[in-house]
């Protein structure tokens, strides 16, 4: 798919009022709702249903979508739009390194007996929510309240690590979706220098969203035991984290300090790359159960650490979301305006 798409007007009749599905598929959890337009601008998508799934626990995404469906007490729906990582082929199919089964767009399609059914990647679809966040769902980490309208970043750790940049324009925004997470790990410090070698002797790259992820919180932590010496005695990213703040394991707290440490420093680079101006998002499973730590780590600082850049960086507004349902709405918001439509005729 394109790597950007600029809204364009539907047929009001086909959207105002029909409900349809709104879907954030992740690796680990597909987050589902019933929605349809409010005809607020402010708030443009209400969300009528919502439901979390484990994705583990099904054979696939049709399979979810089906359940939820079936749960609907008869609603009629033919519509639907999904937010993943990956790129749509051709043939319907979706390439993503995180899902846990195959995805075909036209499958789903037919075996639900949609009229319509549209892809967006996850961080474009929370890009077009990121302006309908209330201020009280967000944690203001550095920077000003606000800033003058420009390219805004989405970026945050899930199952991987996703990024989107939110460019205004004359004729109305265009969201440039990306796979940042792909690009080269790069490092600071003598321990993060240390732990980037370690995971080398594993695979000849090692991108981002290996230390910067959920699975990367861990990858980080095994590698920081290797250097030690010692078993890593934890199964999942949350054990680390939980660990980490209640102050039990001095080795699970340097990891989750290396994490935010190396966020900072990505997210800088980012913001630097892709022209920020407008501000900061950052969104992704893992960050609201570590906000207060990562507002107490070396993220701000890191972050700010660009040189002569310094300056710069201050003036962007860096804020951490903290709305669960922001890849459903952002989901919807990009099909009701009409992206979804040009997306399928590109």
């Amino acid at each position: 798919m394109p790597a950007a798409a600029r809204p364009m007007p539907v047929d009001a009749m086909s959207r105002a009022g029909a409900p349809f599905i709104a879907a954030d598929v992740g690796g680990t959890h597909v987050r589902i709702g019933l929605v349809r337009a409010s005809g607020d601008p402010a708030h443009p998508v209400s969300v009528l249903r919502y439901r979390k799934y484990v994705c583990a626990q099904y054979p696939g995404l049709a399979e979810i979508i089906e359940d939820f469906v079936s749960g609907l007490d008869g609603v009629a729906v033919t519509e639907g739009a999904i937010a993943s990582a990956g790129y749509a082929l051709e043939d319907g199919s979706l390439i993503t390194v995180n899902l846990p089964w195959r995805v075909s767009l036209d499958e789903i399609r037919s075996r639900l007996g949609f009229r319509a059914f549209r892809l967006v990647n996850d961080f474009e679809a929370v890009a077009h929510a990121a302006a309908y966040v209330d201020a009280s769902e967000v944690l203001q980490l550095t920077g000003p309240e606000s800033a003058p309208p420009g390219p805004t970043l989405v970026v945050g750790p899930g199952t991987g690590l996703g990024a989107a940049v939110w460019i205004p324009t004359a004729h109305g925004p265009v969201v440039l979706a990306t796979e940042a997470g792909q690009a080269a790990l790069t490092t600071g410090t003598e321990l993060e220098m240390a732990l980037l070698r370690q995971m080398l002797g594993q695979r000849s790259h090692v991108p981002v969203e290996h230390a910067l992820s959920g699975p990367g919180l861990m990858n980080l932590h095994a590698a920081l035991c290797a250097l030690e010496g010692v078993e890593s005695g934890y199964a999942t990213p949350d054990a680390i984290t939980a660990a980490a703040l209640a102050g039990d394991d001095a080795r699970a707290r340097r990891a989750l300090e290396v994490f935010c440490g190396l966020l900072g420093s990505v997210v800088g680079d980012m913001a630097l790359l892709y022209g920020v101006q407008g501000g900061i998002y950052l969104a992704g499973g893992i960050l609201p159960q570590i906000r207060e730590f990562v507002l107490q780590s070396s993220f701000v600082d890191r972050f700010l650490n660009k040189g002569p850049m310094r300056e710069a960086l201050e003036r962007i507004p860096v804020k951490l979301v903290e709305h669960g349902q922001l890849g459903v709405i952002g989901a919807a918001s990009w099909y009701l305006s009409g992206a979804g439509e040009a997306r399928a005729q590109a």
